[in-house]
């Protein structure tokens, strides 16, 4: 088999057409390629409104030594197709006296949970929040009467944040063990669209991802694995320096020497026991702003020189700015055709986040646009510092919107602060009163939960605000029309990840011998697949020490 790079053709082409391109690319005739298959597909738009895929394939043909020879020299264009075969390990030689407790189910618990049943091993997965069809009602009833179930939410529950989201798969994490490719195959099984394997910048949606996870859910108890919900850890059981047990809802305790800790990034209670506890953790930086909202035929058109992007879909965009500042901003998080969301987690506190549904369909576009963080803004030096950091933030956003979304066009938001800001910072603002775009006066919003029009200069500290405004202006240079006035900016965008890291060595194991801190809110994961594919590394050294075997039961008393 070949790897055949850089095949370019028309958005609108099919396989066949596919496969003759491919064949005048090799210098063969269609009949001389017997298999062809997408590996990569990503769209070159630098010609737009002329679209094209620009494809990578696997290619079975007559003669391969003959095309080798020809591209010879020439390997980033066709090259011989090493594939890369995930294996989860052998077992190693130990046996289980009790079972793998995994708290909490976001993605990493979830895919940890899942290839752990599916080798054998006697898994519980402890999730605080609910199932995810009791979920959806909870999350509903917030949006629609602003009652928070601070266990049921945008935060906690089966499928953890990623669930309310465009369920983005892309990750930047290098991948030679092939459990990305193997993560997206496992998504493909239990429901998501094929193209996500190879799509350049994969999405499942919102109103997928939910019976994904409940199928998965579903599987890891058709393996032996048992799923509780409504079921906090509220407690470590340590002896020694060793797990010996976790205490679930400050009643029932469970015999364990092997917990996974995936509690994802909003579990602030549960890194305060860890702390109270003696467990090592540290600060680490994250980033913080507001979500942003345009127009979402402006941004096809912006994108793909076209409103209207056909069967591509909603159009995304990526920005990235270094501002004088010295900090980073940068897009998050890109919802096409998607709504902002309140992802409250916590009363008297207000969070936001983005969602689309899989069709993509919404009028407005909406990311994240951060500015990078670090401990040195903390209050102090203290562990949990950072989660400090965002309560104070998430208060005042909440404060602001009295407990609505508060929302605030950039043009008014870019005058309060720079009438604030003007005399502190030496850079060049000649942009800001030039939007290169018609629209000037605000866009409906269009969000999940209620919004209310306020002020949202006091949210973010100076520094920050004014780093977020030199990075519009950026970005207006990048997408002219990106910093108009009748942009939408709504607060606070506080949980893009984790503002702890709780340290493990090369076993993945904490200090304390058996706990295995694990995704994004161990402070190793930024997203869905990258938390999904710590959850598969942690099982896989898990595994590693380990017989599979059955046939226990919950020791609990």
């Amino acid at each position: 088999m070949l790897r055949v790079n850089q095949v370019k053709v028309r958005v609108d082409c099919n396989l066949d057409q596919i496969k003759k391109k491919t064949a005048q690319y090799l210098h063969l005739l269609p009949k001389e390629i017997k298999e062809i298959q997408i590996l990569r597909q990503s769209i070159d738009a630098r010609k737009k409104p002329d679209l094209f895929y620009s494809l990578s394939l696997l290619v079975k043909v007559e003669q391969e030594e003959k095309v080798l020879k020809r591209f010879a020299g020439k390997e980033s264009l066709v090259s011989a197709y090493l594939p890369l075969s995930y294996t989860f390990p052998k077992p190693g030689e130990k046996t289980l006296k009790t079972p793998v407790v995994i708290v909490g189910m976001g993605p990493a618990g979830l895919f940890c949970g899942y290839y752990l049943s599916l080798h054998g091993y006697p898994v519980m997965v402890l999730e605080r929040g609910k199932c995810v069809e009791q979920r959806t009602r909870d999350v509903a009833e917030f949006w629609e009467k602003g009652v928070l179930n601070p266990n049921s939410n945008v935060q906690f529950g089966e499928g953890g944040a990623g669930t309310f989201s465009d369920g983005k798969l892309n990750t930047l994490v290098k991948d030679p063990q092939g459990r990305n490719r193997e993560i997206l195959e496992t998504l493909v099984k239990f429901g998501a669209k094929s193209s996500i394997v190879y799509d350049a910048k994969p999405h499942i949606g919102t109103d997928l991802l939910m019976k994904i996870v409940r199928n998965m859910r579903n599987e890891i108890v058709r393996n032996g694995g048992q799923v509780f919900f409504e079921s906090q850890v509220t407690k470590l059981i340590v002896e020694q320096g060793k797990v010996v047990g976790v205490e679930v809802n400050h009643q029932k305790q469970i015999a364990t020497h092997q917990v996974v800790l995936a509690i994802g990034h909003s579990a602030r209670d549960t890194f305060q026991m860890l702390y109270d506890l003696g467990i090592p953790m540290e600060p680490k930086s994250f980033a913080v702003g507001f979500r942003v909202e345009h127009p979402q035929e402006w941004i096809n058109e912006s994108q793909y020189g076209r409103k209207d992007p056909g069967s591509l879909g909603a159009a995304p965009y990526k920005v990235t700015a270094k501002t004088a500042t010295g900090r980073g901003v940068y897009s998050f998080c890109m919802c096409p055709g998607g709504y902002v969301v309140n992802a409250s987690s916590e009363p008297g506190h207000l969070a936001v986040n983005g969602m689309s549904y899989s069709g993509r369909e919404g009028q407005n576009a909406n990311s994240a646009i951060i500015v990078s963080v670090t401990p040195k803004d903390y209050p102090n030096d203290h562990p949990l510092a950072g989660i400090s950091f965002q309560r104070e933030l998430e208060k005042r956003a909440f404060e602001a919107g009295n407990g609505k979304i508060p929302a605030q066009c950039y043009g008014d938001f870019q005058n309060i602060v720079l009438e604030k800001e003007e005399n502190i910072l030496d850079w060049d603002n000649s942009n800001k009163g030039n939007p290169q775009v018609a629209w000037q006066k605000a866009i409906s919003p269009q969000t999940k939960g209620e919004f209310v029009w306020a002020d949202l200069s006091e949210i973010l500290p100076s520094e920050c605000n004014q780093a977020f405004v030199q990075g519009m202006q950026e970005f207006e240079k990048q997408i002219p029309g990106f910093a108009s006035p009748g942009a939408v900016l709504f607060g606070v965008e506080s949980r893009t990840s984790s503002p702890v890291r709780i340290p493990r060595d090369e076993q993945l194991q904490s200090s304390i011998q058996g706990l295995y801190p694990c995704g994004e809110g161990a402070g190793y994961a930024g997203g869905i697949t990258s938390a999904a594919m710590d959850g598969l590394k942690v099982a896989e050294a898990i595994a590693q020490k380990f017989q599979p075997q059955k046939n226990l039961t919950d020791l609990g008393k």
